[in-house]
């Protein structure tokens, strides 16, 4: 290895440039920028204003922080089903208004007062929900007219009433306590505002309302055909947000005992700055209460620490409209570049040197060269399938594979001419192996590990392992589940490819080529899947060994099979026995012969052996060019090879008139035939073995005779 391609190796293997990539596939990063902004406008504000951290002090800014926040709950709902509500301050103002009227004026219980608020806020909310969501009227356009009104009313209210509500000798000492108590060290606004935060956050991603919504926010005409109700859906949302005023309105008229001209005054603009600058994006569907959260502590934050600091209203409102647009800003342009973004930095390709191979060139001479005996080979189910990616034969001759279309489809001995779909399980049906009991186990691509009885029930038996404690990816996910074998004593070894990748982006995975494969098993007995070895490329084929002990496992983009041994001395290691071969190693099963069989689902070339000395050149093609004129395995052409139990091989066989097998992933003998499988193919190949055991069968070879 050169100097040049040595530092290309430290730079690309040891530098995790795919972490960036996978922290930004994460939901929470949404958090991220929000979080930071709150942890700066605290910090630097604690430090501007002396005293800022004081009890006294803090409990002054909760009070309002908890009658603030409830509104942003309210409003962060109606974002989220994708409205907008520009009249929660007047409904907020209108309901302060019905309490202290209620309480101070008609001299009603607190109880009433409450109740008087909440019909207010509900039946404005109420309005707003009909006139946008039945009548689908402008939310824009509608709170605002709304907002208007609301507001001429209140102040003609407060003009006119003011006077008795400020001369009523009305006391309660619930009313007091609710304006001024605390219940366990909190204010009661902070206390109501949480538990109505966790109320609507379970709602919202617990619940089938809040399923609505987010569908509703995400697309309306999507939701509607989908059959979600979205104009009743639309009007709860503002119903739920009038609540929320109302709620708040009745806190500060506990607190504050009246209702004047600056009542809820410049409130929703305050709210809805809070709700974006948390994250909560304007077109909907996308969002969380939690984030309203942090909005609401920035903007409070925020405005009374520049007050506490000298700053005047207007500077308070410049500094508020410059939150709001960078924060639209932001969304609009994350919302719309976020994909791209990770298309530039998810690929991240690692340096890899492939040692020299044997040619498989015909007539070369090596153990490798590939002959024609695969053309000759009869078809089965010709026109009738499609990517038959593994095949297997059960105790009475019958012959099974998987579709892409998740179908297991059986076709009926002697003739094979006859079929059925045996079950349906939904994915893409990949490795097959039947147990003791006779059930069919298969890996399924992006599902799990299937199992399905000889009465067709399906079962589910694993569809996700322990998570490692250094993945920043959901690496317990089965992502590409592949093939799987069985012990002796029942428990499923299976290989899962990729954790980066679905099975559909098998051409990224190549690419990339990252170390990120590995080997499981299943217990039948306890139902647990444990992760046995990790750190290969792209595990795929895995076959138990003729005496138990040991199993081997193909790592496809190395061209390398490995041997795990079960039992003996070596006992939970791996060693490589085959290495540098000239083709993509696939599922590997038993021969009659005591050796083992090996599919190759393509063909290495120099040009991508070369391309993965450079994986700059990797990631600009990703990033430059579509993805039909990318570089990757060549996977139109391979064969079937046979080894030994030291490795060695023995034999080799191909198509080269490419007409029926050109590209192979599954082979199985059966009483002295082979079937061939490939995931690219429209067939099942069934040639003739010369000189094989005729008697011989896998179930057999695994289970014993049958009783």
């Amino acid at each position: 290895m050169s100097f040049r391609e040595r530092l290309q190796a430290w730079r690309y293997n040891l530098v995790p440039d795919h972490v960036v990539g996978e922290i930004l596939t994460k939901r929470w990063t949404d958090n991220a920028i929000p979080f930071l902004v709150l942890v700066v406008t605290v910090a630097v504000f604690g430090t501007a204003i002396s005293g800022f951290f004081r009890i006294s002090s803090l409990q002054d800014s909760t009070r309002q922080l908890g009658e603030f926040s409830i509104v942003v709950i309210g409003l962060t709902v109606v974002m989220l089903g994708g409205g907008i509500d520009l009249s929660v301050g007047s409904i907020f103002a209108l309901s302060t208004f019905s309490a202290v009227s209620a309480f101070f004026i008609f001299h009603q219980p607190v109880g009433l007062a409450l109740l008087a608020a909440i019909a207010t806020g509900i039946a404005c909310g109420a309005i707003n929900g009909y006139l946008i969501g039945y009548l689908r009227l402008r939310a824009f356009l509608t709170t605002l007219v709304t907002f208007i009104l609301g507001r001429a009313v209140f102040d003609i209210l407060v003009v006119n009433f003011a006077a008795q509500i400020q001369l009523s000798d009305a006391a309660s000492d619930l009313w007091d306590y609710i304006g001024d108590g605390s219940f366990h060290g909190l204010s009661v606004s902070v206390a109501t505002a949480l538990v109505l935060a966790v109320i609507a956050h379970v709602a919202l991603t617990r619940s089938r309302f809040g399923w609505h919504v987010l569908a509703v926010g995400g697309s309306r005409r999507s939701a509607h055909n989908a059959g979600i109700r979205v104009r009743r859906t639309v009007f709860l949302t503002y119903v739920f947000s009038g609540f929320c005023s109302s709620i708040a309105g009745f806190l500060i008229a506990c607190r504050l005992s009246g209702a004047g001209p600056g009542t809820g005054l410049n409130l929703e603009i305050l709210a809805l700055t809070a709700a974006v600058v948390g994250g909560n994006s304007l077109g909907g569907g996308r969002g969380s209460i939690v984030k309203g959260l942090m909005g609401a502590i920035i903007v409070l934050v925020m405005t009374n620490g520049l007050i506490r600091l000298g700053y005047g209203t207007g500077t308070n409102q410049m500094v508020l409209g410059i939150m709001l647009a960078a924060a639209v800003i932001v969304d609009i342009r994350w919302l719309k570049n976020r994909h791209k973004v990770l298309n530039e930095v998810y690929v991240a390709p690692v340096y890899l040197k492939m040692g020299e191979a044997a040619s498989a060139q015909p007539g070369s001479g090596t153990p490798y060269a590939l002959d024609n005996r695969l053309s000759q080979a009869a078809s089965i189910g010709l026109g009738e399938l499609e990517g038959p990616e593994d095949i297997i034969l059960d105790r009475d001759d019958h012959l099974y594979c998987g579709t892409r279309h998740g179908e297991i489809i059986r076709f009926f001995a002697p003739d094979y001419a006859r079929s059925e779909v045996f079950a349906h399980v939904g994915g893409f049906p990949l490795g097959l192996a039947f147990d003791r009991a006779g059930n069919l186990i298969s890996c399924v691509g992006a599902m799990g590990l299937y199992s399905i009885a000889p009465d067709r029930s399906v079962t589910k038996l694993s569809a996700e392992t322990a998570r490692s404690w250094t993945s920043i990816v959901d690496d317990a996910r089965l992502r590409d589940p592949n093939d799987c074998d069985i012990a002796p004593d029942g428990r499923i070894y299976f290989t899962d490819s990729t954790k980066r990748y679905d099975a559909h982006d098998w051409a990224l995975d190549s690419i990339e080529n990252r170390a990120t494969g590995r080997l499981l098993v299943f217990d039948p007995r306890d139902g647990s899947t444990r992760t046995l070895l990790d750190g290969y490329r792209y595990t795929n084929g895995v076959c138990m060994a003729h005496d138990g002990k040991s199993l081997f496992f193909a790592e496809s983009w190395a061209c390398r099979v490995h041997r795990y041994w079960l039992e003996g001395p070596k006992a939970g290691t791996a060693e490589c026995v085959i290495r540098d071969m000239p083709g993509y190693p696939d599922n590997i099963n038993r021969a009659s012969d005591g050796r083992y069989w090996m599919a190759w689902l393509g063909m290495r070339t120099p040009s991508f052996d070369l391309s993965l000395r450079h994986p700059a050149m990797r990631k600009r093609m990703t990033r430059r060019l579509p993805q039909d004129e990318w570089l990757f395995p060549n996977i139109n052409t391979g064969g079937i090879v046979k080894f030994d139990e030291k490795g060695a091989i023995v034999g080799a066989m191909g198509d080269l008139t490419g007409d029926s097998h050109p590209m192979v992933t599954s082979m199985r003998e059966h009483k002295g035939q082979l079937f061939v499988g490939g995931i690219l193919n429209n067939r099942i190949g069934r040639l003739d073995l010369a000189g094989a055991d005729e008697s011989w069968t896998g179930p057999a070879s695994y289970w014993g005779a049958q009783r």
